[in-house]
């Protein structure tokens, strides 16, 4: 049972689009939810060719079991005592609805599924992901859908001092904490890193270490090698969830292909969530205010 009068500190968005992907991204949702006192948005986009009025769209192209989808997940939510809500956003495109919608809502966070598919074109983890992390007016975490997430034993943590580690590591910290899991903090210091001296490194262990309060366990590392990506993704394989946050620069352009956050969240052997905290200052603005 849902107490309607508690308050909730924020909302997270949770984009469904079929009923596998839905359950995968919501064992995530309830976790984060639980933790942070959230309310879950469920969402559900109905993408509307150019040669329909999106009234029209509505009229002929919404169908029951899309709301039952919307139905049946909430049921779930609920069964958790997670305030939840739902949507459907008639938009032109998949991706075009979401951004609105997190406008439109007002959301926190949003939650995104990913088959972890090999990249194309210019498209990095896929045309609708890729926009929605570029334009969404909010935190965004993408779950690579490829094993339940029920039974959690052990979360690694990959850090690097970059941008979005922070958010990487809250995100994990909750995930621990509602599991009763260890925590491993993993950071890979190259031959010639520019950025960190060992000392530095552990220093930075250290302080993403505080992070983990309530955690069961939490344990550091901090490996010489000069394949990141490798090394990281070589460690998944002891580890049923490994949340890092995006390279620094961002997922989402071309020529960071290859950039170990993408590279980690295709070969890892287990479930990847890639975490990118929103910067409502443009970093070209930071360089001109700085």
């Amino acid at each position: 049972m849902i107490d309607e009068t508690a308050e909730t500190e924020g909302t997270i968005l949770v984009p469904i689009a079929n009923t596998e992907t839905a359950e995968r991204q919501l064992d995530i949702a309830i976790d984060l939810a639980i933790d942070q006192s959230y309310e879950i948005m469920l969402l559900y986009v109905l993408s509307v060719p150019s040669q329909l009025s999106l009234q029209d769209g509505r009229q002929y192209l919404l169908e029951d079991e899309n709301e039952q989808l919307l139905a049946d997940a909430a049921e779930r939510v609920e069964c958790h005592g997670v305030p939840v809500d739902t949507r459907i956003r008639i938009a032109r495109g998949i991706a075009t609805g979401i951004v609105g919608a997190v406008d439109a809502y007002e959301a926190d966070t949003v939650l995104l599924g990913w088959r972890g598919r090999p990249p194309r074109g210019d498209v990095v983890l896929g045309s609708h992901l890729d926009t929605v992390l570029r334009n969404a007016t909010c935190d965004v975490l993408v779950k690579r859908i490829k094993t339940p997430t029920d039974d959690v034993n052990s979360v690694l943590v990959p850090v690097a001092g970059g941008p979005h580690d922070s958010f990487s590591a809250e995100t994990a910290a909750a995930i621990a904490r509602r599991h009763d899991a260890s925590v491993t903090l993993l950071y890979v210091l190259e031959s010639d890193d520019p950025e960190m001296s060992r000392p530095e490194a552990e220093a930075l262990l250290g302080e993403t270490a505080r992070t983990f309060d309530g955690a069961q366990s939490i344990s550091r590392e901090l490996v010489k090698s000069d394949n990141v990506a490798g090394t990281i993704t070589d460690r998944t394989a002891t580890h049923e969830i490994t949340v890092l946050g995006v390279s620094r620069g961002g997922i989402v352009q071309r020529r960071l292909l290859g950039t170990i956050s993408e590279a980690v969240g295709r070969h890892a052997a287990g479930t990847v969530i890639l975490a990118k905290r929103y910067d409502p200052v443009p970093s070209r603005l930071k360089r001109l205010l700085s």
